[in-house]
């Protein structure tokens, strides 16, 4: 039966290896979290996002900061908990494009 097991996680690694040279190059959580603050004040000073957006989503990110923070004091990232904060990152990532286009901006003149 562990041999069986064995196999299968060995087969499993294996098939996804082509899938993971496919995505994007793996940013630390460091750099992904200094992104998205980036991207956070353009689009605040671009006009792109609203004061209420940008809001919102840095209580996102600092929500996701604090929960980073309790996985490190408890014992250090493990592979789940890093899955899980990249997971989360892409969410908060996806929620930044979104408020950036959804046509509402701090400059009503703007068309």
């Amino acid at each position: 039966m562990k041999r069986i097991l064995l196999s299968l996680a060995a087969l499993a690694a294996v098939s996804a290896a082509p899938l993971a040279a496919q995505a994007a190059p793996w940013q630390s959580i460091n750099q992904r979290q200094a992104n998205l603050e980036q991207r956070i004040d353009q689009g605040v000073r671009s006009g792109e996002l609203t004061r209420a957006e940008a809001a919102r989503l840095r209580g996102e990110f600092r929500s996701i900061a604090r929960l980073e923070a309790s996985y490190r004091r408890s014992h250090g990232l493990s592979m789940r908990e890093r899955a899980d904060l990249d997971a989360r990152f892409d969410r908060l990532s996806r929620q930044v494009v979104a408020e950036k286009h959804d046509r509402q901006d701090r400059d009503h003149r703007r068309g």
